[in-house]
């Protein structure tokens, strides 16, 4: 049974990230909104992505932690265990205080929100199909769809015997043993996870590196350390069937792409994170004409509108490229101060975005990588890059030192920073201070004005030069010459 007709300002479908940030916006700027979602609130990131993701990692860091340890003189942690029920039972309980938080936060902006799948019945109705039976429609003068994706699993013989990047938080215990596939950040993150806390991982990638959209550096780096750690990877094959063989365990069918041989491992769980498709097919919007690319990515302009007036994008449903959780919220907020706040001409600038994989170790990167800079301002590009072992390592034997790796990317004479790639310890919190000098336009010597703090690996960033070239373990306890000693940061260890 469909109930009466709602009106409302703004609808929004899909209560992630983007959409509740983009529907609180337009409420405190006055606007009725009316959200829907059909599954648990948060979407991707809170549900099966950044939240439970980096708890995961912590896991992992701390289990490396314990390997760590006797390099330093601590005994009694060379057997840890690690009870996985116990840690997933208090993972899922933290996610579901968040789905509670986000409820609570559409109420107390007076944000009506519906249990359902929605549909459009026309550019500016929708028909929602509720959790509890029947439907409800709503008509509004803007919708936002902000519906995400999900993950896809190749069409391979065995495919129902798989899980894909949101079944990894759903394993009720660590496999043993594990065959991953997928050379992104996804993948990478998940097959580190796994390897660090002790599963045995069969890392399946079809070309010769790992996340082969950063910088060359970073995939060299990331795929000798993954090496050296001894996960099993698996380069230039793809898995190719996938067989339950009883006891629990699945046998893998998996080729070589140069010689087509094929080979086979067993293994308790197999996972593919190759990539997730726009959850838009219930939405009816191809109905509707509205522009798509080649990838079913909503097309949208540089401020979230599609080809349909009075109906935006955001966030991993749309063609932006940048399927990250900040991305989505940013760009939800400046169309609702833009629809809702009189910003007539607020819109997400989507150049210099920082990023992040959790895999180990970091990974950080904002910019143009070096081969995208030189394809783009030819000789005017100028490499600073140093590697060096981070005096966390300083106490370890030589085979249990990871790796540090610095590049930073300039343009032109007054050497502007277009990209800065980092990987080692810490590089997600360091690179989130070094975006913000990115963002505001620094130059080399902006970084070099900077006095080091020291001892970190960050006081690389504004002591490199091309001296680095020459050096494998440079020291930067320096001054810049003619330094003005303002503004000079400091560290307390407490």
């Amino acid at each position: 049974m469909t109930s009466a007709t709602k009106e409302c300002d703004y609808l929004v479908i899909g209560i992630g990230s983007g959409g509740i940030a983009s529907g609180r916006r337009a409420a405190k700027h006055g606007a009725k909104v009316i959200a829907v979602e059909s599954n648990r609130y948060g979407g991707t990131c809170v549900n099966v992505g950044c939240v439970p993701k980096k708890v995961t990692w912590n896991a992992a860091a701390i289990a490396e932690t314990f390997k760590d340890a006797k390099a330093y003189g601590f005994s009694g942690f060379d057997t840890p265990t690690f009870d996985w029920p116990y840690f997933k039972k208090k993972r899922d309980a933290y996610v579901k205080r968040l789905n509670g938080i986000y409820e609570n936060n559409l109420n107390k902006d007076e944000i009506e929100h519906l249990k359902g799948r929605a549909k459009f019945v026309s550019n500016d109705e929708v028909e929602v199909a509720l959790e509890g039976g029947g439907s409800q429609r709503v008509k509004a003068k803007h919708i936002l769809i902000a519906t995400g994706g999900r993950p896809t699993i190749p069409d391979i013989p065995g495919k129902e015997l798989c899980i894909d990047s949101d079944g990894f938080f759903d394993l009720e215990q660590l496999p043993k043993s594990i065959a991953t596939s997928g050379a992104g950040y996804i993948g990478v993150e998940m097959s580190g996870m796994l390897h660090a806390l002790g599963s045995k991982v069969h890392f399946f990638i079809r070309g010769q590196k790992l996340l082969r959209s950063f910088d060359p550096m970073i995939q060299d780096a990331v795929t000798t350390e993954y090496e050296r750690q001894g996960v099993n990877l698996h380069k230039g094959s793809q898995i190719t069937k996938v067989e339950d063989i009883g006891n629990g365990l699945k046998r893998v069918t998996y080729q070589d792409a140069e010689t087509k041989n094929e080979s086979t491992i067993e293994v308790e769980s197999v996972l593919f994170a190759v990539g997730r498709v726009p959850e838009i097919e219930d939405l009816h919007i191809k109905d509707l004409g509205i522009k798509l690319n080649e990838k079913n990515h909503i097309v949208t302009d540089d401020y979230q509108n599609t080809s349909l007036p009075n109906v935006y994008a955001i966030g991993d449903v749309c063609d932006r490229g940048f399927e990250l959780t900040p991305v989505a919220i940013a760009a939800g907020r400046r169309l609702s101060d833009r629809l809702f706040g009189g910003k007539t001409d607020s819109h997400l600038d989507y150049s210099n975005i920082p990023s992040v994989v959790f895999a180990h170790p970091e990974i950080g990167s904002i910019g143009l990588t070096e081969p995208e800079a030189r394809e783009k301002y030819g000789d005017k590009v100028k490499i600073y890059k140093t590697s060096f072992t981070a005096m966390y390592f300083a106490m370890m034997e030589q085979g249990d030192k990871g790796p540090t790796a610095y590049k930073i990317v300039c343009v032109g004479e007054e050497e502007k920073v277009v990209g800065l790639h980092i990987l080692g310890v810490g590089s997600s919190e360091i690179l989130q201070g070094f975006g913000v000098a990115i963002k505001m336009g620094a130059t080399k010597k902006d970084f070099d004005n900077c006095v080091a703090i020291h001892p970190v690996s960050a006081e690389e960033l504004v002591s490199i030069s091309p001296l680095h070239y020459l050096y494998q373990n440079p020291i930067s306890c320096r001054t810049p010459q003619s330094a003005v000693l303002v503004n000079i940061p400091q560290v307390t260890m407490t």
